[in-house]
């Protein structure tokens, strides 16, 4: 990158404001007329005071303190209607990086996720870009407010005195090196203390959702001492930044300190030869400090400057990121079920060994497939294989007659619904966690079918606001009736290819026989991949693939594996109960 090119952070930015262009036109126009205003006001003190000195009539006074009054009011007038501006814009831009950083965050693969915790992405996309969003409507109103404070006053003092102009330039100069200087230096150090508050927040989501774990496990004062290890961390990294960052605070006081005494210096000596009237040196003085307050808040302001630019480094490091599965643009067939088929599949996740070792499985449309196996024999992973949450390492995946690898990812997801033994039960309305949000759009009727269809009409008939009625996620809801309403959603979906993976596990047998009633209406004309544990579940399904350790060892139709002793299924029945000796 060129010595010239704006750094990432700025060029992130500057393309979020470029569809503000007018918003940030006006509002720059408005600023510019708020800061010049000030400028009247000390020239009017001057006035007013070499007037008093010249024995100017009480009316001519009053005039020139009614005008400073006028002008004070207009511009506070005028910086409240740009801060008021600025914050809805610097809001509206915060919540749209924010929304494109959950789009890119969710569409990245799996293994990714896996490296980065829930709370460090919240850090990313909610801490980084509020402490962008706080800047951009405080700060860089002070920074822009001063470089227009800071002309004008350079022209008016120049044309008063070229000297005292020349000394207020100077300390400006002074000033706002060390301001940059130190802001280079620290950055990298603001930087670090976000990522170590990221981490502490990650250990801390994770602690609270193993809270049971923990307590019943006695390792409580684990936590807490993670906890501590982790605030320790904190505070040194911020100790780091703060030094750095405030120690442009006190270099710049003692330099306005100088420059003032040197404004006030040359301007009395200016009034002792007659080129200079009192009121003068007070303009002056005034025109000095002026340029020095302001300046003094945008120090202040230096900090959050420093965490907005290194939140906007990181929300462009994380836009940047790429997802290892790249979207295809081959589009399956609109209706019906779809075979599947799995061609000398190898298949390992990242920092493990293979879980799958040269797997061959056909499956054809609407028929139903039973997976067995013990427990990491990699049943799970080849339903992921077919949603396409991972790729293959060796051979193929394919749906319909085509390779996963190619079908434009929306339009395979909308096709193979997948249900789970851990539901995902939003804090949101039943109509938004069965259509997820409008990502499937029904009208009510077919929610109401749906709730029907799966055995929740009597559910839903004591809701007091019926659809409407709000969740509070799956506490309200017994794990039966959370399974019945995933199912409810994916019947919603309307997908060719359905994958049930441990979905009755942890259930009594009086819901497990609601729930198999329910899958038996979802699976009717779709092809499936039940995965399971309690054979008893499998009883419906036409064939049976039994694997062990990654292999498959045997495939068949299931009355038939069923009744020959010499097969794994025979043997697993037996094991279980599910079939008698």
């Amino acid at each position: 990158m060129a010595a010239s090119d704006p750094s990432p952070d700025a060029r992130l930015l500057a393309a979020y404001l470029r569809p503000e262009r007018r918003a940030l036109g006006a509002l720059v126009a408005t600023l510019v007329v708020a800061m010049v205003l000030p400028l009247a006001g000390p020239l009017l003190i001057g006035r007013f005071v070499d007037a008093a000195l010249g024995g100017a009539t009480a009316g001519h006074l009053a005039a020139l303190g009614a005008l400073f009054l006028a002008a004070t009011l207009t511009g506070d007038a005028l910086q409240l209607v740009v801060t008021w501006y600025s914050v809805r814009l610097a809001w509206r831009v915060g919540n749209r990086i924010r929304l494109d950083l959950c789009r890119h965050a969710l569409s990245l693969d799996l293994d990714w996720h896996g490296d980065h915790s829930a709370g460090q992405l919240i850090e990313r996309i909610d801490g980084d870009i509020d402490a962008v969003t706080r800047f951009s409507s405080a700060a860089v109103l002070q920074l822009a407010g001063n470089a227009v404070l800071v002309v004008g006053v350079l022209v008016v003092s120049a044309a008063i005195d070229w000297r005292a102009s020349l000394v207020i330039a100077v300390t400006v100069a002074i000033v706002v090196v060390v301001l940059v200087r130190m802001r280079q230096i620290a950055v990298p150090f603001y930087d670090e203390e976000r990522e170590v508050q990221a981490h502490l927040y990650g250990d801390l989501e994770e602690r609270l959702g193993g809270l049971e774990d923990l307590r019943a496990n006695g390792a409580g004062d684990w936590a807490v001492h993670q906890l501590h290890v982790h605030s320790a961390g904190w505070w040194r990294t911020t100790r780091r930044a703060a030094v750095r960052g405030d120690g442009a605070l006190s270099v710049g006081g003692g330099v306005f300190a100088v420059g003032s005494i040197a404004v006030l210096g040359v301007s009395a000596w200016q009034c002792r030869n007659g080129a200079l009237s009192v009121g003068s040196v007070l303009v002056l003085l005034r025109f000095s400090q002026m340029v020095s307050d302001p300046l003094w808040r945008v120090a202040e302001q230096l900090a959050e400057a420093q965490k907005a630019l290194a939140g906007a480094r990181r929300a462009g490091r994380l836009l940047a990121e790429r997802s290892a599965l790249a979207d295809g643009t081959t589009r399956l067939p609109p209706s019906g079920p779809l075979a599947v088929e799995l061609d000398d599949v190898t298949f390992a996740y990242a920092g493990s060994g293979p879980i799958l070792h040269g797997v061959c499985l056909a499956l054809a449309p609407g028929r139903r497939l039973g997976l067995v196996g013990r427990t990491g024999s990699g049943k799970t992973t080849i339903g992921r294989l077919v949603a396409r949450l991972w790729d293959t390492e060796e051979g193929a995946v394919r749906v319909g007659g085509l390779d996963v690898r190619a079908l434009a990812l929306a339009d395979l997801r909308q096709r193979v619904g997948i249900v789970t033994q851990d539901v995902e039960l939003f804090r949101a309305t039943v109509r938004d966690n069965l259509t997820v949000f409008g990502a499937t759009a029904v009208d009510d009727g077919p929610l109401i079918n749906a709730l029907e269809s799966v055995g929740l009409g009597p559910w839903l008939a004591t809701l007091p606001h019926g659809l409407d009625h709000r969740l509070a996620g799956g506490t309200e809801l017994s794990a039966g009736e959370a399974q019945l309403l995933a199912l409810a959603r994916v019947l919603l979906a309307d997908p060719a290819i359905v994958i049930l993976d441990e979905a009755s596990s942890r259930l009594d047998p009086e819901t497990e026989a609601r729930i198999v009633a329910a899958t038996d209406r979802l699976l009717a004309g779709r092809t499936a991949i039940v995965i399971a544990h309690r054979l008893s579940t499998l009883d419906q399904v036409d064939e049976i693939a039994v694997l062990d350790h990654g292999r498959l060892v045997e495939h068949g139709e299931r009355d038939a594996l069923a009744a020959d002793p010499s097969s794994r299924f025979h043997a697993l029945l037996v094991a279980s109960g599910s079939l008698a000796t």
